[in-house]
């Protein structure tokens, strides 16, 4: 009985230090997404339609809300970057968004 507990003890840590490097990976990896905002980026969106869908439901669209939603595109995918390194993986799932 004894080595259960034992066994148990042994295995809430090794949960918790697995834990902890994750932590420490997804920081790491937010700084390095950090760093590379820094660069003019250019728009990630088809600017036609996006207006075209806008312009569907009997709205209009100003100018500066193109950049903005680029800006919004840009941040989810850093932040899926993000979530892919400190999951050690290189490749961007849906999960991640």
């Amino acid at each position: 009985m004894a080595k259960k507990k034992v066994t148990k003890k042994k295995a809430v840590k090794k949960v918790a230090k697995k834990k902890a490097v994750k932590k420490v990976a997804k920081k790491k990896a937010v700084k390095k997404v950090a760093k590379k905002k820094a660069a003019p980026r250019e728009s990630l969106i088809v600017a036609s339609k996006v207006k075209a869908y806008i312009k569907e439901n009997d709205k209009m669209t100003a100018s500066e809300s193109l950049e903005a939603i680029s800006t919004k595109v840009y941040e989810m995918l850093d932040a899926a970057i993000a979530r892919t390194e400190a999951n050690r993986r290189s490749t961007v799932k849906p999960q991640d968004l």
